[in-house]
């Protein structure tokens, strides 16, 4: 009998095995906790590398790591800002044909600060100057362009610098400060800015005149300008400037180089106003008028002049005025020469004058020391109208910014006869120093119309208060 093969297994595919698997339900419960642990293993060493990551970054910038490194950064700009300081020539001959339009030739690098109605200044440190400081450099008084300035931020000031602590007043001036009328006009911006900035008053006062440094004041500007900041100005004079190397910084400081430009008319009177009030206190002038029961008080004031533009015949000027002065209850004449005045004694003069009668010249400027709504009466030599070109109607703006009344002018036709032709300018020089005569019909009508109507005017003002104005304090006081 025959046997029988053995029967062959046929090997199970993959396929086979893997259909098995997957239809088994032990299987799959094994599987699911060996997942979410390698699930877990691998996202606890993602938290480990961003752990070493923090803690790297961490300390890099840690306070030590970080002062080290800014201390080193920090000496190294400061020293490059100190070295990159560039020092410019104050007097920039490029403007030298516009000395007050645009840049001007003071500084010409710099924009003015512009608000409307308010004075133009630069202020140092400031947002415009990027809180820069103002640096000065030379000693220069007879070429401005070797006098220079710079900005500088405080921790990187030029090597060798002195600075200065307190506020510092830099004025320009196209002309000078001897003068009282040239003076007073570039100094009145800044004590807008003292009455604008809380009445802070200057430690010091830098004086330029076309870039060149000048160390004083006149008397009058200077009194006047210690009456109102309450202390003589110190007018500084860099001594320790002496070496070309060496410069000065300024802790805080306001320049001006447009004089009253921009100024409103309103914002003008209010800076003349606390002038005048200063100086009355500062001179012990009593504001009360003199009382008189027939008719308001009128002051008439011929303020003359010797020299110059003075009149030929004074004694009979002084009769014409007089005559009129004397028809009019209350009213009264007072002659004087400026000249011969201390500046408390023309504060005193003025505060008792209501019409003030003088011929062209520095001396008028004192009309701002007038009440408000005073008279102001104007003489010239003969040529002026055509030779003298609008420096001649600096009185008549003066009386507006200040408050005043102009009620006019006369001009002398006769006079000192000029060889050239009546539009050369050296015509001037000849006229400019003329004698003024008079005109005894066109004085009287003159004087007459005005002292009466000052008369109605003052006695409406009277009858409506009751008595004289009350004295009123100072702004700043």
């Amino acid at each position: 009998m025959k046997k029988s093969s053995p029967r062959l297994e046929r090997p199970k595919t993959f396929k086979q095995d893997n259909s098995s698997l997957s239809y088994s339900p032990k299987l799959c419960l094994y599987m699911i906790p060996i997942c979410i642990t390698l699930l877990l293993l691998l996202q606890f060493q993602s938290l480990q590398q961003w752990q070493n990551l923090v803690f790297r970054y961490t300390a890099l910038v840690s306070p030590q790591n970080c002062t080290i490194t800014t201390t080193q950064d920090h000496e190294s700009i400061s020293q490059k800002l100190r070295d990159s300081v560039t020092f410019l020539p104050l007097k920039d001959l490029r403007f030298s044909k516009q000395p007050l339009d645009g840049h001007t030739w003071f500084m010409s690098s710099m924009y003015d600060t512009r608000e409307e109605g308010e004075f133009q200044h630069q202020q140092f440190p400031s947002k415009s100057s990027k809180h820069r400081l103002l640096c000065l450099k030379g000693r220069e008084t007879h070429d401005g362009s070797w006098n220079y300035y710079a900005l500088a931020w405080p921790e990187a000031l030029p090597s060798n610098a002195t600075l200065m602590k307190g506020l510092t007043f830099v004025a320009y001036n196209h002309y000078n400060f001897d003068n009282i009328w040239h003076g007073l006009s570039a100094v009145m911006p800044f004590v807008a800015w003292h009455r604008n900035n809380n009445c802070e008053s200057p430690a010091r006062w830098v004086l330029y005149h076309w870039g060149e440094l000048r160390f004083k004041m006149g008397t009058w500007l200077n009194t006047l300008m210690e009456a109102t900041f309450g202390q003589p100005p110190y007018i500084e004079g860099f001594r320790d400037m002496e070496d070309e190397g060496r410069s000065v910084c300024f802790e805080k400081a306001v320049v001006m180089r447009h004089n009253e430009g921009g100024m409103s008319r309103e914002r003008r009177m209010k800076v003349y106003d606390l002038v005048r009030c200063k100086a009355r206190v500062y001179c012990n002038v009593s504001i009360k008028r003199r009382v008189n029961h027939e008719g308001p008080d009128i002051g008439m004031t011929l303020l003359m002049r010797t020299g110059p533009r003075s009149f030929r015949n004074e004694t009979a000027v002084i009769r014409i005025f007089e005559k009129e002065c004397n028809k009019v209850k209350g009213c009264r004449l007072m002659v004087a020469y400026s000249n011969n005045l201390t500046v408390c004694e023309q504060v005193k003069l003025m505060s008792l004058t209501d019409i003030l009668v003088s011929p062209h010249g520095a001396q008028l400027t004192n009309m701002f020391l007038m009440d408000r709504n005073s008279s102001v009466m104007e003489l010239y030599p003969k040529g002026w109208q055509k030779a003298a070109g609008v420096g001649q109607y600096v009185y008549h703006w003066i009386a507006s910014w200040s408050g005043m009344r102009h009620r006019g002018h006369w001009r002398d036709p006769n006079g000192e006869n000029c060889p050239y032709s009546d539009d050369d300018r050296r015509c001037m020089s000849i006229y400019k120093n003329g004698l003024i005569g008079h005109n005894e019909t066109y004085f009287a009508d003159w004087a007459r119309n005005v002292i009466n109507d000052v008369k109605t005017k003052k006695s409406k003002e009277e009858a409506s208060r009751h008595g004289p104005a009350p004295i009123t304090t100072c702004d700043c006081s």
